[in-house]
């Protein structure tokens, strides 16, 4: 297979003020405003789906320093802070983690993480994340392929999932069971999302009861030594950051080992090398991470102050949202941006789909070595995997959302 899985973004002039989210042209492809906007307007006004109008942001030099300015806040409860469905302002009612908080809060509670996602505590998470990943990949190769099998379900959406329920210190006979709930909070939405989402809610706070009366070694049991019973964390925020810990970035991982799949069978001779070559995957995680930004939406902040931003004056109390999306393909900052090439030259704090910035993705070497081992483990097991269908024929998430592939039938 050696079509291209996006259509060439457009470098037409946007429209005054249009409507965001913008949509994806086809499953994969970034919206074609994306190019226009690098081109013409790099900072520009939307209107979101409430009449509100905020400043989008398309560089990567822009973006980059929108994420690292303490100027701007990531507080959902600030003014002017760009919600983009109706579905953020309802959770503003529930007390923020850390990811949507500022200086000092975001840092006090993110240090309290940090050691865990380390360079090389992740590096130490290695044989377990590899026995994990190799067990989902058996099973899905002894149920065989007489069918096609959808790799979203049989292996890629598990994969995230069973490593935090391990790193997390959730037992192993609840595994099977709590992966199903994640599975239909991932999957569906409406009532049976809703319900999956408060069982595990209470299944975590009821495990955070236990390691508290009986800690061990795992996340749980370390917060409870050095944070619970020290009295830097109540029992509401050590259940909410848990929760927290537990689903951010499923979606994501997922969705980019997907995508990571298709985008190097429709490379054929860099998958090739990457059979050839396992030592590669740092370098084919990289790419794919950078060519498919599976968080597009997430980097959006508010204005604490007037603020200058390449020329534009942005004022106190207005929402900006930075397109990552945008950025990681920026011309002006990667060569040949728009193009998949797992010999790209930049480092891989410019990919931007992770964040920039104090806060940046905590969890970003956990992500990326999962990807990795599965991506390698996967073509080393089966080489000849292939699609079962056209890509054009992938059901993909809907085009105004974060990019994703909701199924993928395969066979080898």
């Amino acid at each position: 297979m050696t079509s291209t899985i996006t259509v060439a973004e457009t470098a037409a002039h946007p429209t005054a003020c249009p409507a965001f989210p913008f949509s994806r042209p086809e499953g994969f492809g970034p919206p074609a405003e994306n190019a226009g906007l690098r081109l013409n307007e790099p900072i520009s006004k939307v209107k979101l789906f409430d009449g509100t109008e905020c400043w989008i942001i398309a560089r990567h030099s822009d973006v980059r320093e929108v994420l690292a300015s303490d100027k701007f806040s990531a507080d959902r409860r600030t003014p002017g802070f760009p919600e983009i469905h109706a579905g953020g302002i309802k959770a503003l009612k529930k007390r923020p983690t850390f990811v949507n908080m500022d200086a000092p809060g975001h840092r006090s509670q993110r240090n309290m993480f940090e050691s865990f996602f380390t360079p090389e505590a992740v590096e130490k998470l290695r044989p377990m994340m590899q026995k994990t990943i190799e067990t989902l990949l058996g099973s899905m190769v002894e149920k065989g392929c007489q069918e096609p099998a959808d790799f979203i379900r049989n292996f890629a959406e598990s994969i995230p999932i069973q490593i935090i329920y391990r790193i997390l210190g959730v037992p192993e006979a609840d595994i099977t069971s709590l992966s199903h709930h994640s599975e239909v909070r991932m999957n569906t939405s409406g009532n049976a999302a809703e319900s999956s989402e408060q069982s595990l809610a209470k299944y975590m706070s009821t495990l955070v009861d236990k390691k508290i009366e009986d800690p061990g070694e795992d996340l749980i049991s370390t917060l409870v030594l050095d944070q619970y019973k020290t009295g830097n964390l109540d029992k509401e925020d050590f259940d909410n950051l848990v929760f927290l810990v537990l689903v951010a970035g499923n979606a994501a991982v997922t969705n980019s080992i997907a995508m990571g799949v298709v985008t190097l069978l429709q490379h054929p001779s860099q998958l090739e090398e990457f059979k050839n070559d396992p030592s590669l995957a740092g370098k084919v995680v990289k790419e794919c991470l950078r060519y498919n930004t599976a968080s597009a939406l997430n980097s959006r902040r508010a204005a604490l102050e007037d603020t200058v931003i390449a020329g534009q004056k942005i004022a106190k109390g207005e929402g900006v949202i930075c397109l990552v999306q945008s950025a990681d393909r920026d011309e002006s900052f990667f060569t040949k941006g728009t193009e998949f090439d797992i010999h790209h030259d930049y480092d891989s704090k410019d990919n931007l789909g992770f964040g920039y910035g104090p806060h940046r993705c905590i969890a970003e070497h956990l992500a990326r070595a999962e990807i990795e081992i599965a991506l390698t483990s996967l073509f080393q097991r089966l080489p000849d995997l292939k699609l079962a269908v056209p890509v054009d024929q992938l059901k993909f998430t809907p085009p105004a959302q974060n990019i994703g592939i909701a199924e993928m039938p395969v066979v080898w």
